[in-house]
């Protein structure tokens, strides 16, 4: 049974870990609002202008194949120190570096924190939640997420105004970074969220799993009974050692059957959530809102209504995930999601605009945040076996950045190739497939636990 302390303290350590969503959600967002000024600054040439938006996600990919491993190795808690450590390094370096190549060198430092921090993050958070409150708790760091990419619109829209409202006549360090070159402020801003990730994640405790299968019981229980309470840790412990005794295997086990088929289903759902079009939506949505009739000259401000929307839905999830269960939601979110898409499409097609298409747009994202969004990293924190965890989440969040970058990159060429309608149609047929190939394959694990759903499953 969870108690009050202990129910305040898992909730204390979630949020702690979740701050690793906040400020990948922070660094992803914060580019867009300095791309135009770099673009002029540096006299940036149209390649040069992609390799500095696309850089970060080869750090994130770095971050991703190194992290998993790692994190098995070392522990999930050392391991976003690093996450920690990268984000306030880049931050700093970025606001005061000069030359191009170096902004290109910090970009992909910033990118690593993100790849370590999607990966160890919902892995961790996954490790120290009781089962009946996993899938909300895993929820959290989603919404971290989309709060980090908030308060990046928030913090650009401020910025961007307070500069033009102070230029001229001014001088000093500070000047020079928040109005005279008013992006470096607005990427060194991430330095607090960093420092104070780093400073908290000196009183949280390591995955009493990890210390399981490293030989250290005492210390897992000790986590335990502050998690669980004292009648069920040492059951739970039981359980725990009993889940650790099975040999350990690296990526070779996991291409063998049966941690085949549970590599595939989350694999294949973690690259549909992405090529849905959600990155294609929040990295341009100025454009798209501007397509939709709503005329403002503050590319910004539109931003911050999808944000806005984005983590009010996300809430949602988290409320509704632990007792609708996860198979049902991810059924009815993505088909609703498909239908939104659909619905925005057809706006543009017959070429209604105004808050109609928004409406559809605002949708799609209440959908996404309720089911594919969070879903992905409950489904893949919790179908794994300890021992290989970290592995598996590891090539489960490598698959989202490639989908990701596969996104990015070809949105503008089918926006402006095949048309927007027809893009969104591309997106919502992705979602279709989600929903279909989540009716074959998608178990219900709401209420268990890491164990008994391992039994569960293999």
């Amino acid at each position: 049974m969870i108690h009050g302390k202990t129910n305040q303290f898992i909730i204390f350590i979630t949020l702690i870990a979740a701050l690793g969503g906040f400020l990948f959600g922070f660094d992803m967002a914060v580019v867009s609002g300095i791309i135009e000024p770099v673009k002029l600054q540096y006299g940036l040439s149209a390649s040069q202008e992609g390799l500095f938006v696309s850089c970060a996600l080869l750090g994130c990919i770095a971050g991703v194949a190194f992290s998993g491993y790692l994190s098995d190795k070392i522990g999930r808690r050392k391991v976003l120190f690093i996450a920690a450590f990268l984000f306030l390094i880049s931050a700093v370096g970025f606001a005061f570096a000069k030359a191009y190549a170096v902004l290109i060198f910090f970009r992909v430092l910033a990118g690593m924190g993100v790849g370590v921090a999607s990966n160890i993050s919902p892995l961790y958070i996954s490790e120290i939640a009781p089962g009946k409150k996993r899938g909300a708790l895993v929820t959290f760091y989603q919404l971290a997420i989309t709060i980090g990419i908030l308060s990046a619109y928030l913090s650009n829209l401020f910025l961007q105004r307070n500069a033009a409202a102070h230029a001229g006549g001014g001088n000093g360090l500070l000047y020079w970074l928040f109005i005279d070159n008013v992006w470096r402020g607005m990427f060194l801003v991430a330095v607090i969220p960093a420092a104070i990730f780093a400073l908290l994640l000196l009183i949280v405790p390591e995955s009493p799993r990890w210390l399981v299968q490293y030989g250290k019981p005492e210390e897992a229980l000790t986590v335990l009974r502050k998690i669980s309470g004292e009648e069920d840790a040492l059951a739970e412990l039981k359980s725990i050692r009993e889940a650790a005794a099975q040999p350990r295997g690296g990526l070779s086990e996991l291409l063998r059957l049966p941690l085949r088929k549970l590599l595939a289903l989350a694999v294949v759902l973690t690259a549909l959530s992405q090529l849905s079009g959600i990155n294609g939506i929040i990295f341009y949505g100025p454009t798209i809102m501007k397509s939709a009739g709503i005329i403002t000259n503050d590319a910004l401000l539109y931003q911050v209504i999808l944000g806005v929307a984005n983590a009010v839905f996300t809430i949602v999830a988290i409320l509704k995930v632990d007792s609708w269960g996860r198979r049902p939601l991810y059924l009815y979110g993505s088909m609703c999601a498909a239908l939104a898409l659909m619905l925005t499409g057809f706006c543009f097609l017959l070429g209604i605009t105004g808050w109609l298409m928004l409406g559809a747009i605002i949708l799609f994202l209440l959908f996404f945040a309720l089911s594919l969004g969070p879903l992905k990293f409950v489904i893949s924190t919790e179908i794994f076996p300890t021992h290989i965890r970290g592995t598996a989440v590891s090539v489960c969040i490598m698959t989202m950045w490639v989908a990701d970058w596969v996104v990015n990159l070809l949105f503008p060429l089918m926006r402006d190739g095949l048309g927007i309608a027809v893009t969104f149609f591309i997106f919502a047929f992705f979602c279709l497939l989600s929903f279909f190939y989540a009716k074959s394959k998608l178990m219900e694990t709401k209420g268990k636990s890491l164990e008994e759903i391992e039994k569960m499953l293999t």
